[in-house]
């Protein structure tokens, strides 16, 4: 007995939501989406993303749930899919405690803690000395990390669901019922899969009104100084970060950022620009050659993007409108690729029990 599944959203989540549920030949799968991977747009914040694995989940949280389960997945893809675009980098933690009430500091308090959780998930963490930190560091450590090439990862998601026979639809849906009909069949959906981010604030039969923007604005170079770096605030402003990452297979390195809540807008702030790139270089001054300031930076882009945040955290969970099964699985943040595995595992878990629910209806 086939299941028909319709998947509302191409970002990251939506993605590897279809990926995992695409590994099971009864599940008929049909993605429908407003933007899909190779789009630029202000609504679409999987391809603005770093994107790699720094977690910021509280230990015993849900969210520190999904992360942790997350990590051997993007480990396993990393040693066995190169195509995916996804290597491992070695990454760099700084802590000032003057940082912790600030909006960067409180999204970052988690991933700086001076003995993380996450110490045991990782391989090779390392508290870095006391003697060795500079002034106003209060703490430090590294370890291997991995960072993603979104604009190479969402495509290989794609080709992985459409080898099982997954169709892919652009489409703008203006009510979560709307989706239903949308399966590729010509058949109603058993269940919907609501991945829809940000958009779920306006969605019809969702109207999450829990969801907002931070806002991200971010610098890529051509520059590559080695290493991932994060450090937990600025001080610029309390809503600026800074952290460096590099992306796989030439996609290039990330200067950033920003954590802007309730921010909506899309263009770049070219004085938040030069303090992104002339901090990214005071922490990690071999990006550009000895002497050289921003001038030194080889600019491939600015963007913004809006991360998806969600008062109370993501959506995970069953519902029904209009007499449509749905499973949501939305609002991760800025921590939708470290987090994506888990997220998708338990939402699969939902789809899982609404299709038994319908299969054993019909005994």
């Amino acid at each position: 007995m086939s299941n028909n599944i319709v998947i509302l959203g191409a970002g990251v989540t939506g993605l590897t939501t279809a990926y995992l549920l695409s590994q099971d030949p009864a599940n008929k799968i049909t993605v429908i989406a407003k933007h899909m991977p190779g789009d630029y747009d202000i609504e679409y914040a999987s391809p603005w993303a770093g994107a790699n694995y720094m977690p910021v989940g509280k230990e015993g949280s849900n969210h520190h749930a999904w992360e942790r389960a997350t990590w051997p997945a993007l480990k396993a893809l990393c040693e066995k899919y190169p195509e995916a675009g996804i290597h491992f980098r070695d990454s760099l933690i700084y802590n000032r405690k003057k940082d912790q009430e600030s909006a960067t500091g409180q999204w970052f308090s988690e991933l700086v803690q001076p003995n993380p959780w996450y110490k045991d998930v990782v391989p090779d963490f390392e508290a870095i000395p006391e003697s060795q930190l500079a002034p106003g560091i209060d703490n430090a450590q590294k370890f291997t990390s991995v960072c993603i090439n979104t604009a190479v990862y969402l495509p290989w998601l794609i080709g992985q669901c459409v080898k099982t026979g997954a169709v892919f639809k652009r489409a703008v849906v203006k009510h979560i019922s709307e989706a239903a009909d949308a399966h590729h069949s010509g058949q109603k959906a058993d269940v919907v899969v609501n991945c829809t981010g940000l958009a779920s604030k306006t969605l019809g039969g969702v109207l999450d009104d829990k969801m907002y923007p931070a806002r991200g604005q971010i610098v890529v170079v051509r520059n590559d100084p080695g290493e991932m770096v994060s450090v937990s605030g600025t001080d610029d402003g309390e809503d600026e970060a800074l952290y460096i990452m590099t992306r796989a297979a030439g996609g290039g390195t990330i200067l950033g950022g920003s954590y802007q809540k309730h921010n909506w807008d899309a263009l770049p702030d070219p004085n938040l620009a030069n303090r992104i790139m002339k901090r990214a270089i005071a922490i990690c001054p071999k990006l550009v050659k000895e002497g050289e300031g921003i001038e030194g930076l080889s600019i491939i882009r600015h963007g913004v993007g809006l991360r998806p945040l969600r008062d109370g955290g993501p959506r995970v969970e069953k519902d029904q409108v209009d007499g449509v099964k749905i499973v949501h699985n939305y609002g991760h943040g800025g921590f939708g690729y470290q987090a994506s595995f888990g997220c998708a595992e338990d939402a699969v878990s939902l789809v899982n029990e609404v299709l038994q629910s319908k299969n054993l209806s019909k005994l």
